[in-house]
């Protein structure tokens, strides 16, 4: 059930590294002078969603490897993610 619901979401969610790049159009966008006052405002308002959206899913994947890696006296243990 939950590989069904995350394959879902995959489908109708831009990846990371999609929603990075347009987050990357979107300022370079904003810092030229060609964009009109209420395309910026339309683009900032969407740049800020994306650079939540991206900030969510870095603090997630550092929260997976949190959990994964324990750093001891005896070095680095890693253990096997299990999905939920």
């Amino acid at each position: 059930m939950a590989k069904e619901k995350e394959s879902m979401k995959s489908k109708t969610e831009p990846k990371f590294e999609e929603q990075l790049d347009r987050l990357k159009f979107i300022v370079k966008s904003l810092e030229s002078d060609e964009v009109l006052l209420e395309e910026s405002i339309t683009l900032f308002e969407e740049g800020v969603k994306l650079a939540k959206t991206c900030q969510d899913r870095l603090q997630s994947a550092e929260q997976k490897i949190e959990e994964l890696i324990t750093v001891d006296d005896n070095g680095v243990k890693t253990k096997p993610f299990i999905e939920e």
